[in-house]
């Protein structure tokens, strides 16, 4: 992988709502190191979201739409004897959240030809309804993971 970074201790909570899952993904949705212009899509998706969606914040939104995103077991492959196996294991926090971030701007990023921001707050909205491609992907790994249960008793 990567190097490490100590980017969770470091990490400051987004200036409008304070929220250090927000500025998280702020950062991983910049590109080309323009945090201003991440989060000035970040922030007209969400007043996108403010205005269709009446009964939440925003915020909320968002958050429960990562939830909504985030696997709770994958597969792993795990060589055993000759013979690689995909052995369903449970997903650490960490790896829950950044797999959610990754799929949803995996999504949106896909899809063409709207501004970012509109693209964001479909994705978001549809999220938080438990549908869309970001949820369909997590459905798909846990649905792996089930296929694959009889191999469970390789993790280790």
């Amino acid at each position: 992988m990567g190097r490490i970074t100590a980017s969770r201790k470091q990490l400051k909570p987004d200036p409008k709502f304070q929220s250090i899952l927000a500025s998280k993904f702020i950062n991983c949705l910049m590109q080309d190191g323009k945090k201003s212009i991440a989060q000035k899509v970040f922030y007209d998706a969400l007043e996108v979201i403010a205005e269709r969606v009446t009964d939440k914040d925003a915020i909320e939104v968002f958050t429960e739409a990562v939830e909504n995103v985030k696997p709770h077991v994958e597969v792993r492959s795990k060589r055993v004897g000759g013979a690689a196996y995909q052995v369903p294991m449970q997903v650490n926090r960490t790896r829950q959240q950044s797999l959610a971030f990754r799929w949803l701007l995996l999504a949106i990023r896909e899809k063409k030809g709207r501004p970012m921001h509109m693209k964001l707050a479909d994705e978001l909205i549809s999220a938080y309804k438990r549908e869309g491609a970001a949820v369909t992907r997590r459905e798909n790994v846990h649905r792996m993971a089930d296929a694959n249960k009889a191999f469970a008793h390789f993790a280790w």
